[in-house]
């Protein structure tokens, strides 16, 4: 077992540049801010909040803020924490989506954040929020 390995599983941590790794545990400040990008390298936007669900524990979903002009034209996505995969040395979070997907889904209004009701197909829409919540926020 390599040494940042063994001090993981111990919980006590050498000094160097590699304290952390393989990465186990990132507090919600290092993650908020992160970017998120799919398979191709295109960006999809950034984390701008993590949705902690209070009977587990578990992040429930984390909120990407994808696109817009200084703040305008926004869209907002919820997607399961679960399904993105980090890429440390990028400071960045990989989503099997394609940048056509967030340009063509609404994504849910930031004043109205949804609950986490996602789809259970493999092919789930992550926007796929209806009715009021929908849209971006300008």
């Amino acid at each position: 077992m390599k040494e940042n390995e063994l001090d993981n599983e111990t919980g006590s941590n050498h000094a160097g540049n590699h304290a952390n790794e393989p990465v186990k545990l990132l507090t919600a400040s290092s993650i908020v801010g992160d970017r998120v990008l799919n398979k191709q390298g295109e960006d999809l936007g950034k984390i701008i909040d993590l949705m902690v669900n209070l009977d587990n524990g578990n992040i429930q979903y984390v909120v990407i803020a994808f696109g817009g002009f200084m703040g305008m034209y926004r869209k907002y996505f919820a997607v399961p924490f679960d399904v993105l995969t980090i890429v440390p040395e990028q400071r960045a979070f990989i989503f099997d989506q394609s940048r056509e997907s967030f340009e063509n889904h609404p994504g849910f209004n930031k004043k109205h954040w949804p609950l986490a009701n996602f789809h259970s197909q493999l092919s789930r829409s992550y926007s796929g929020f209806m009715g009021p919540n929908t849209g971006t926020d300008h």
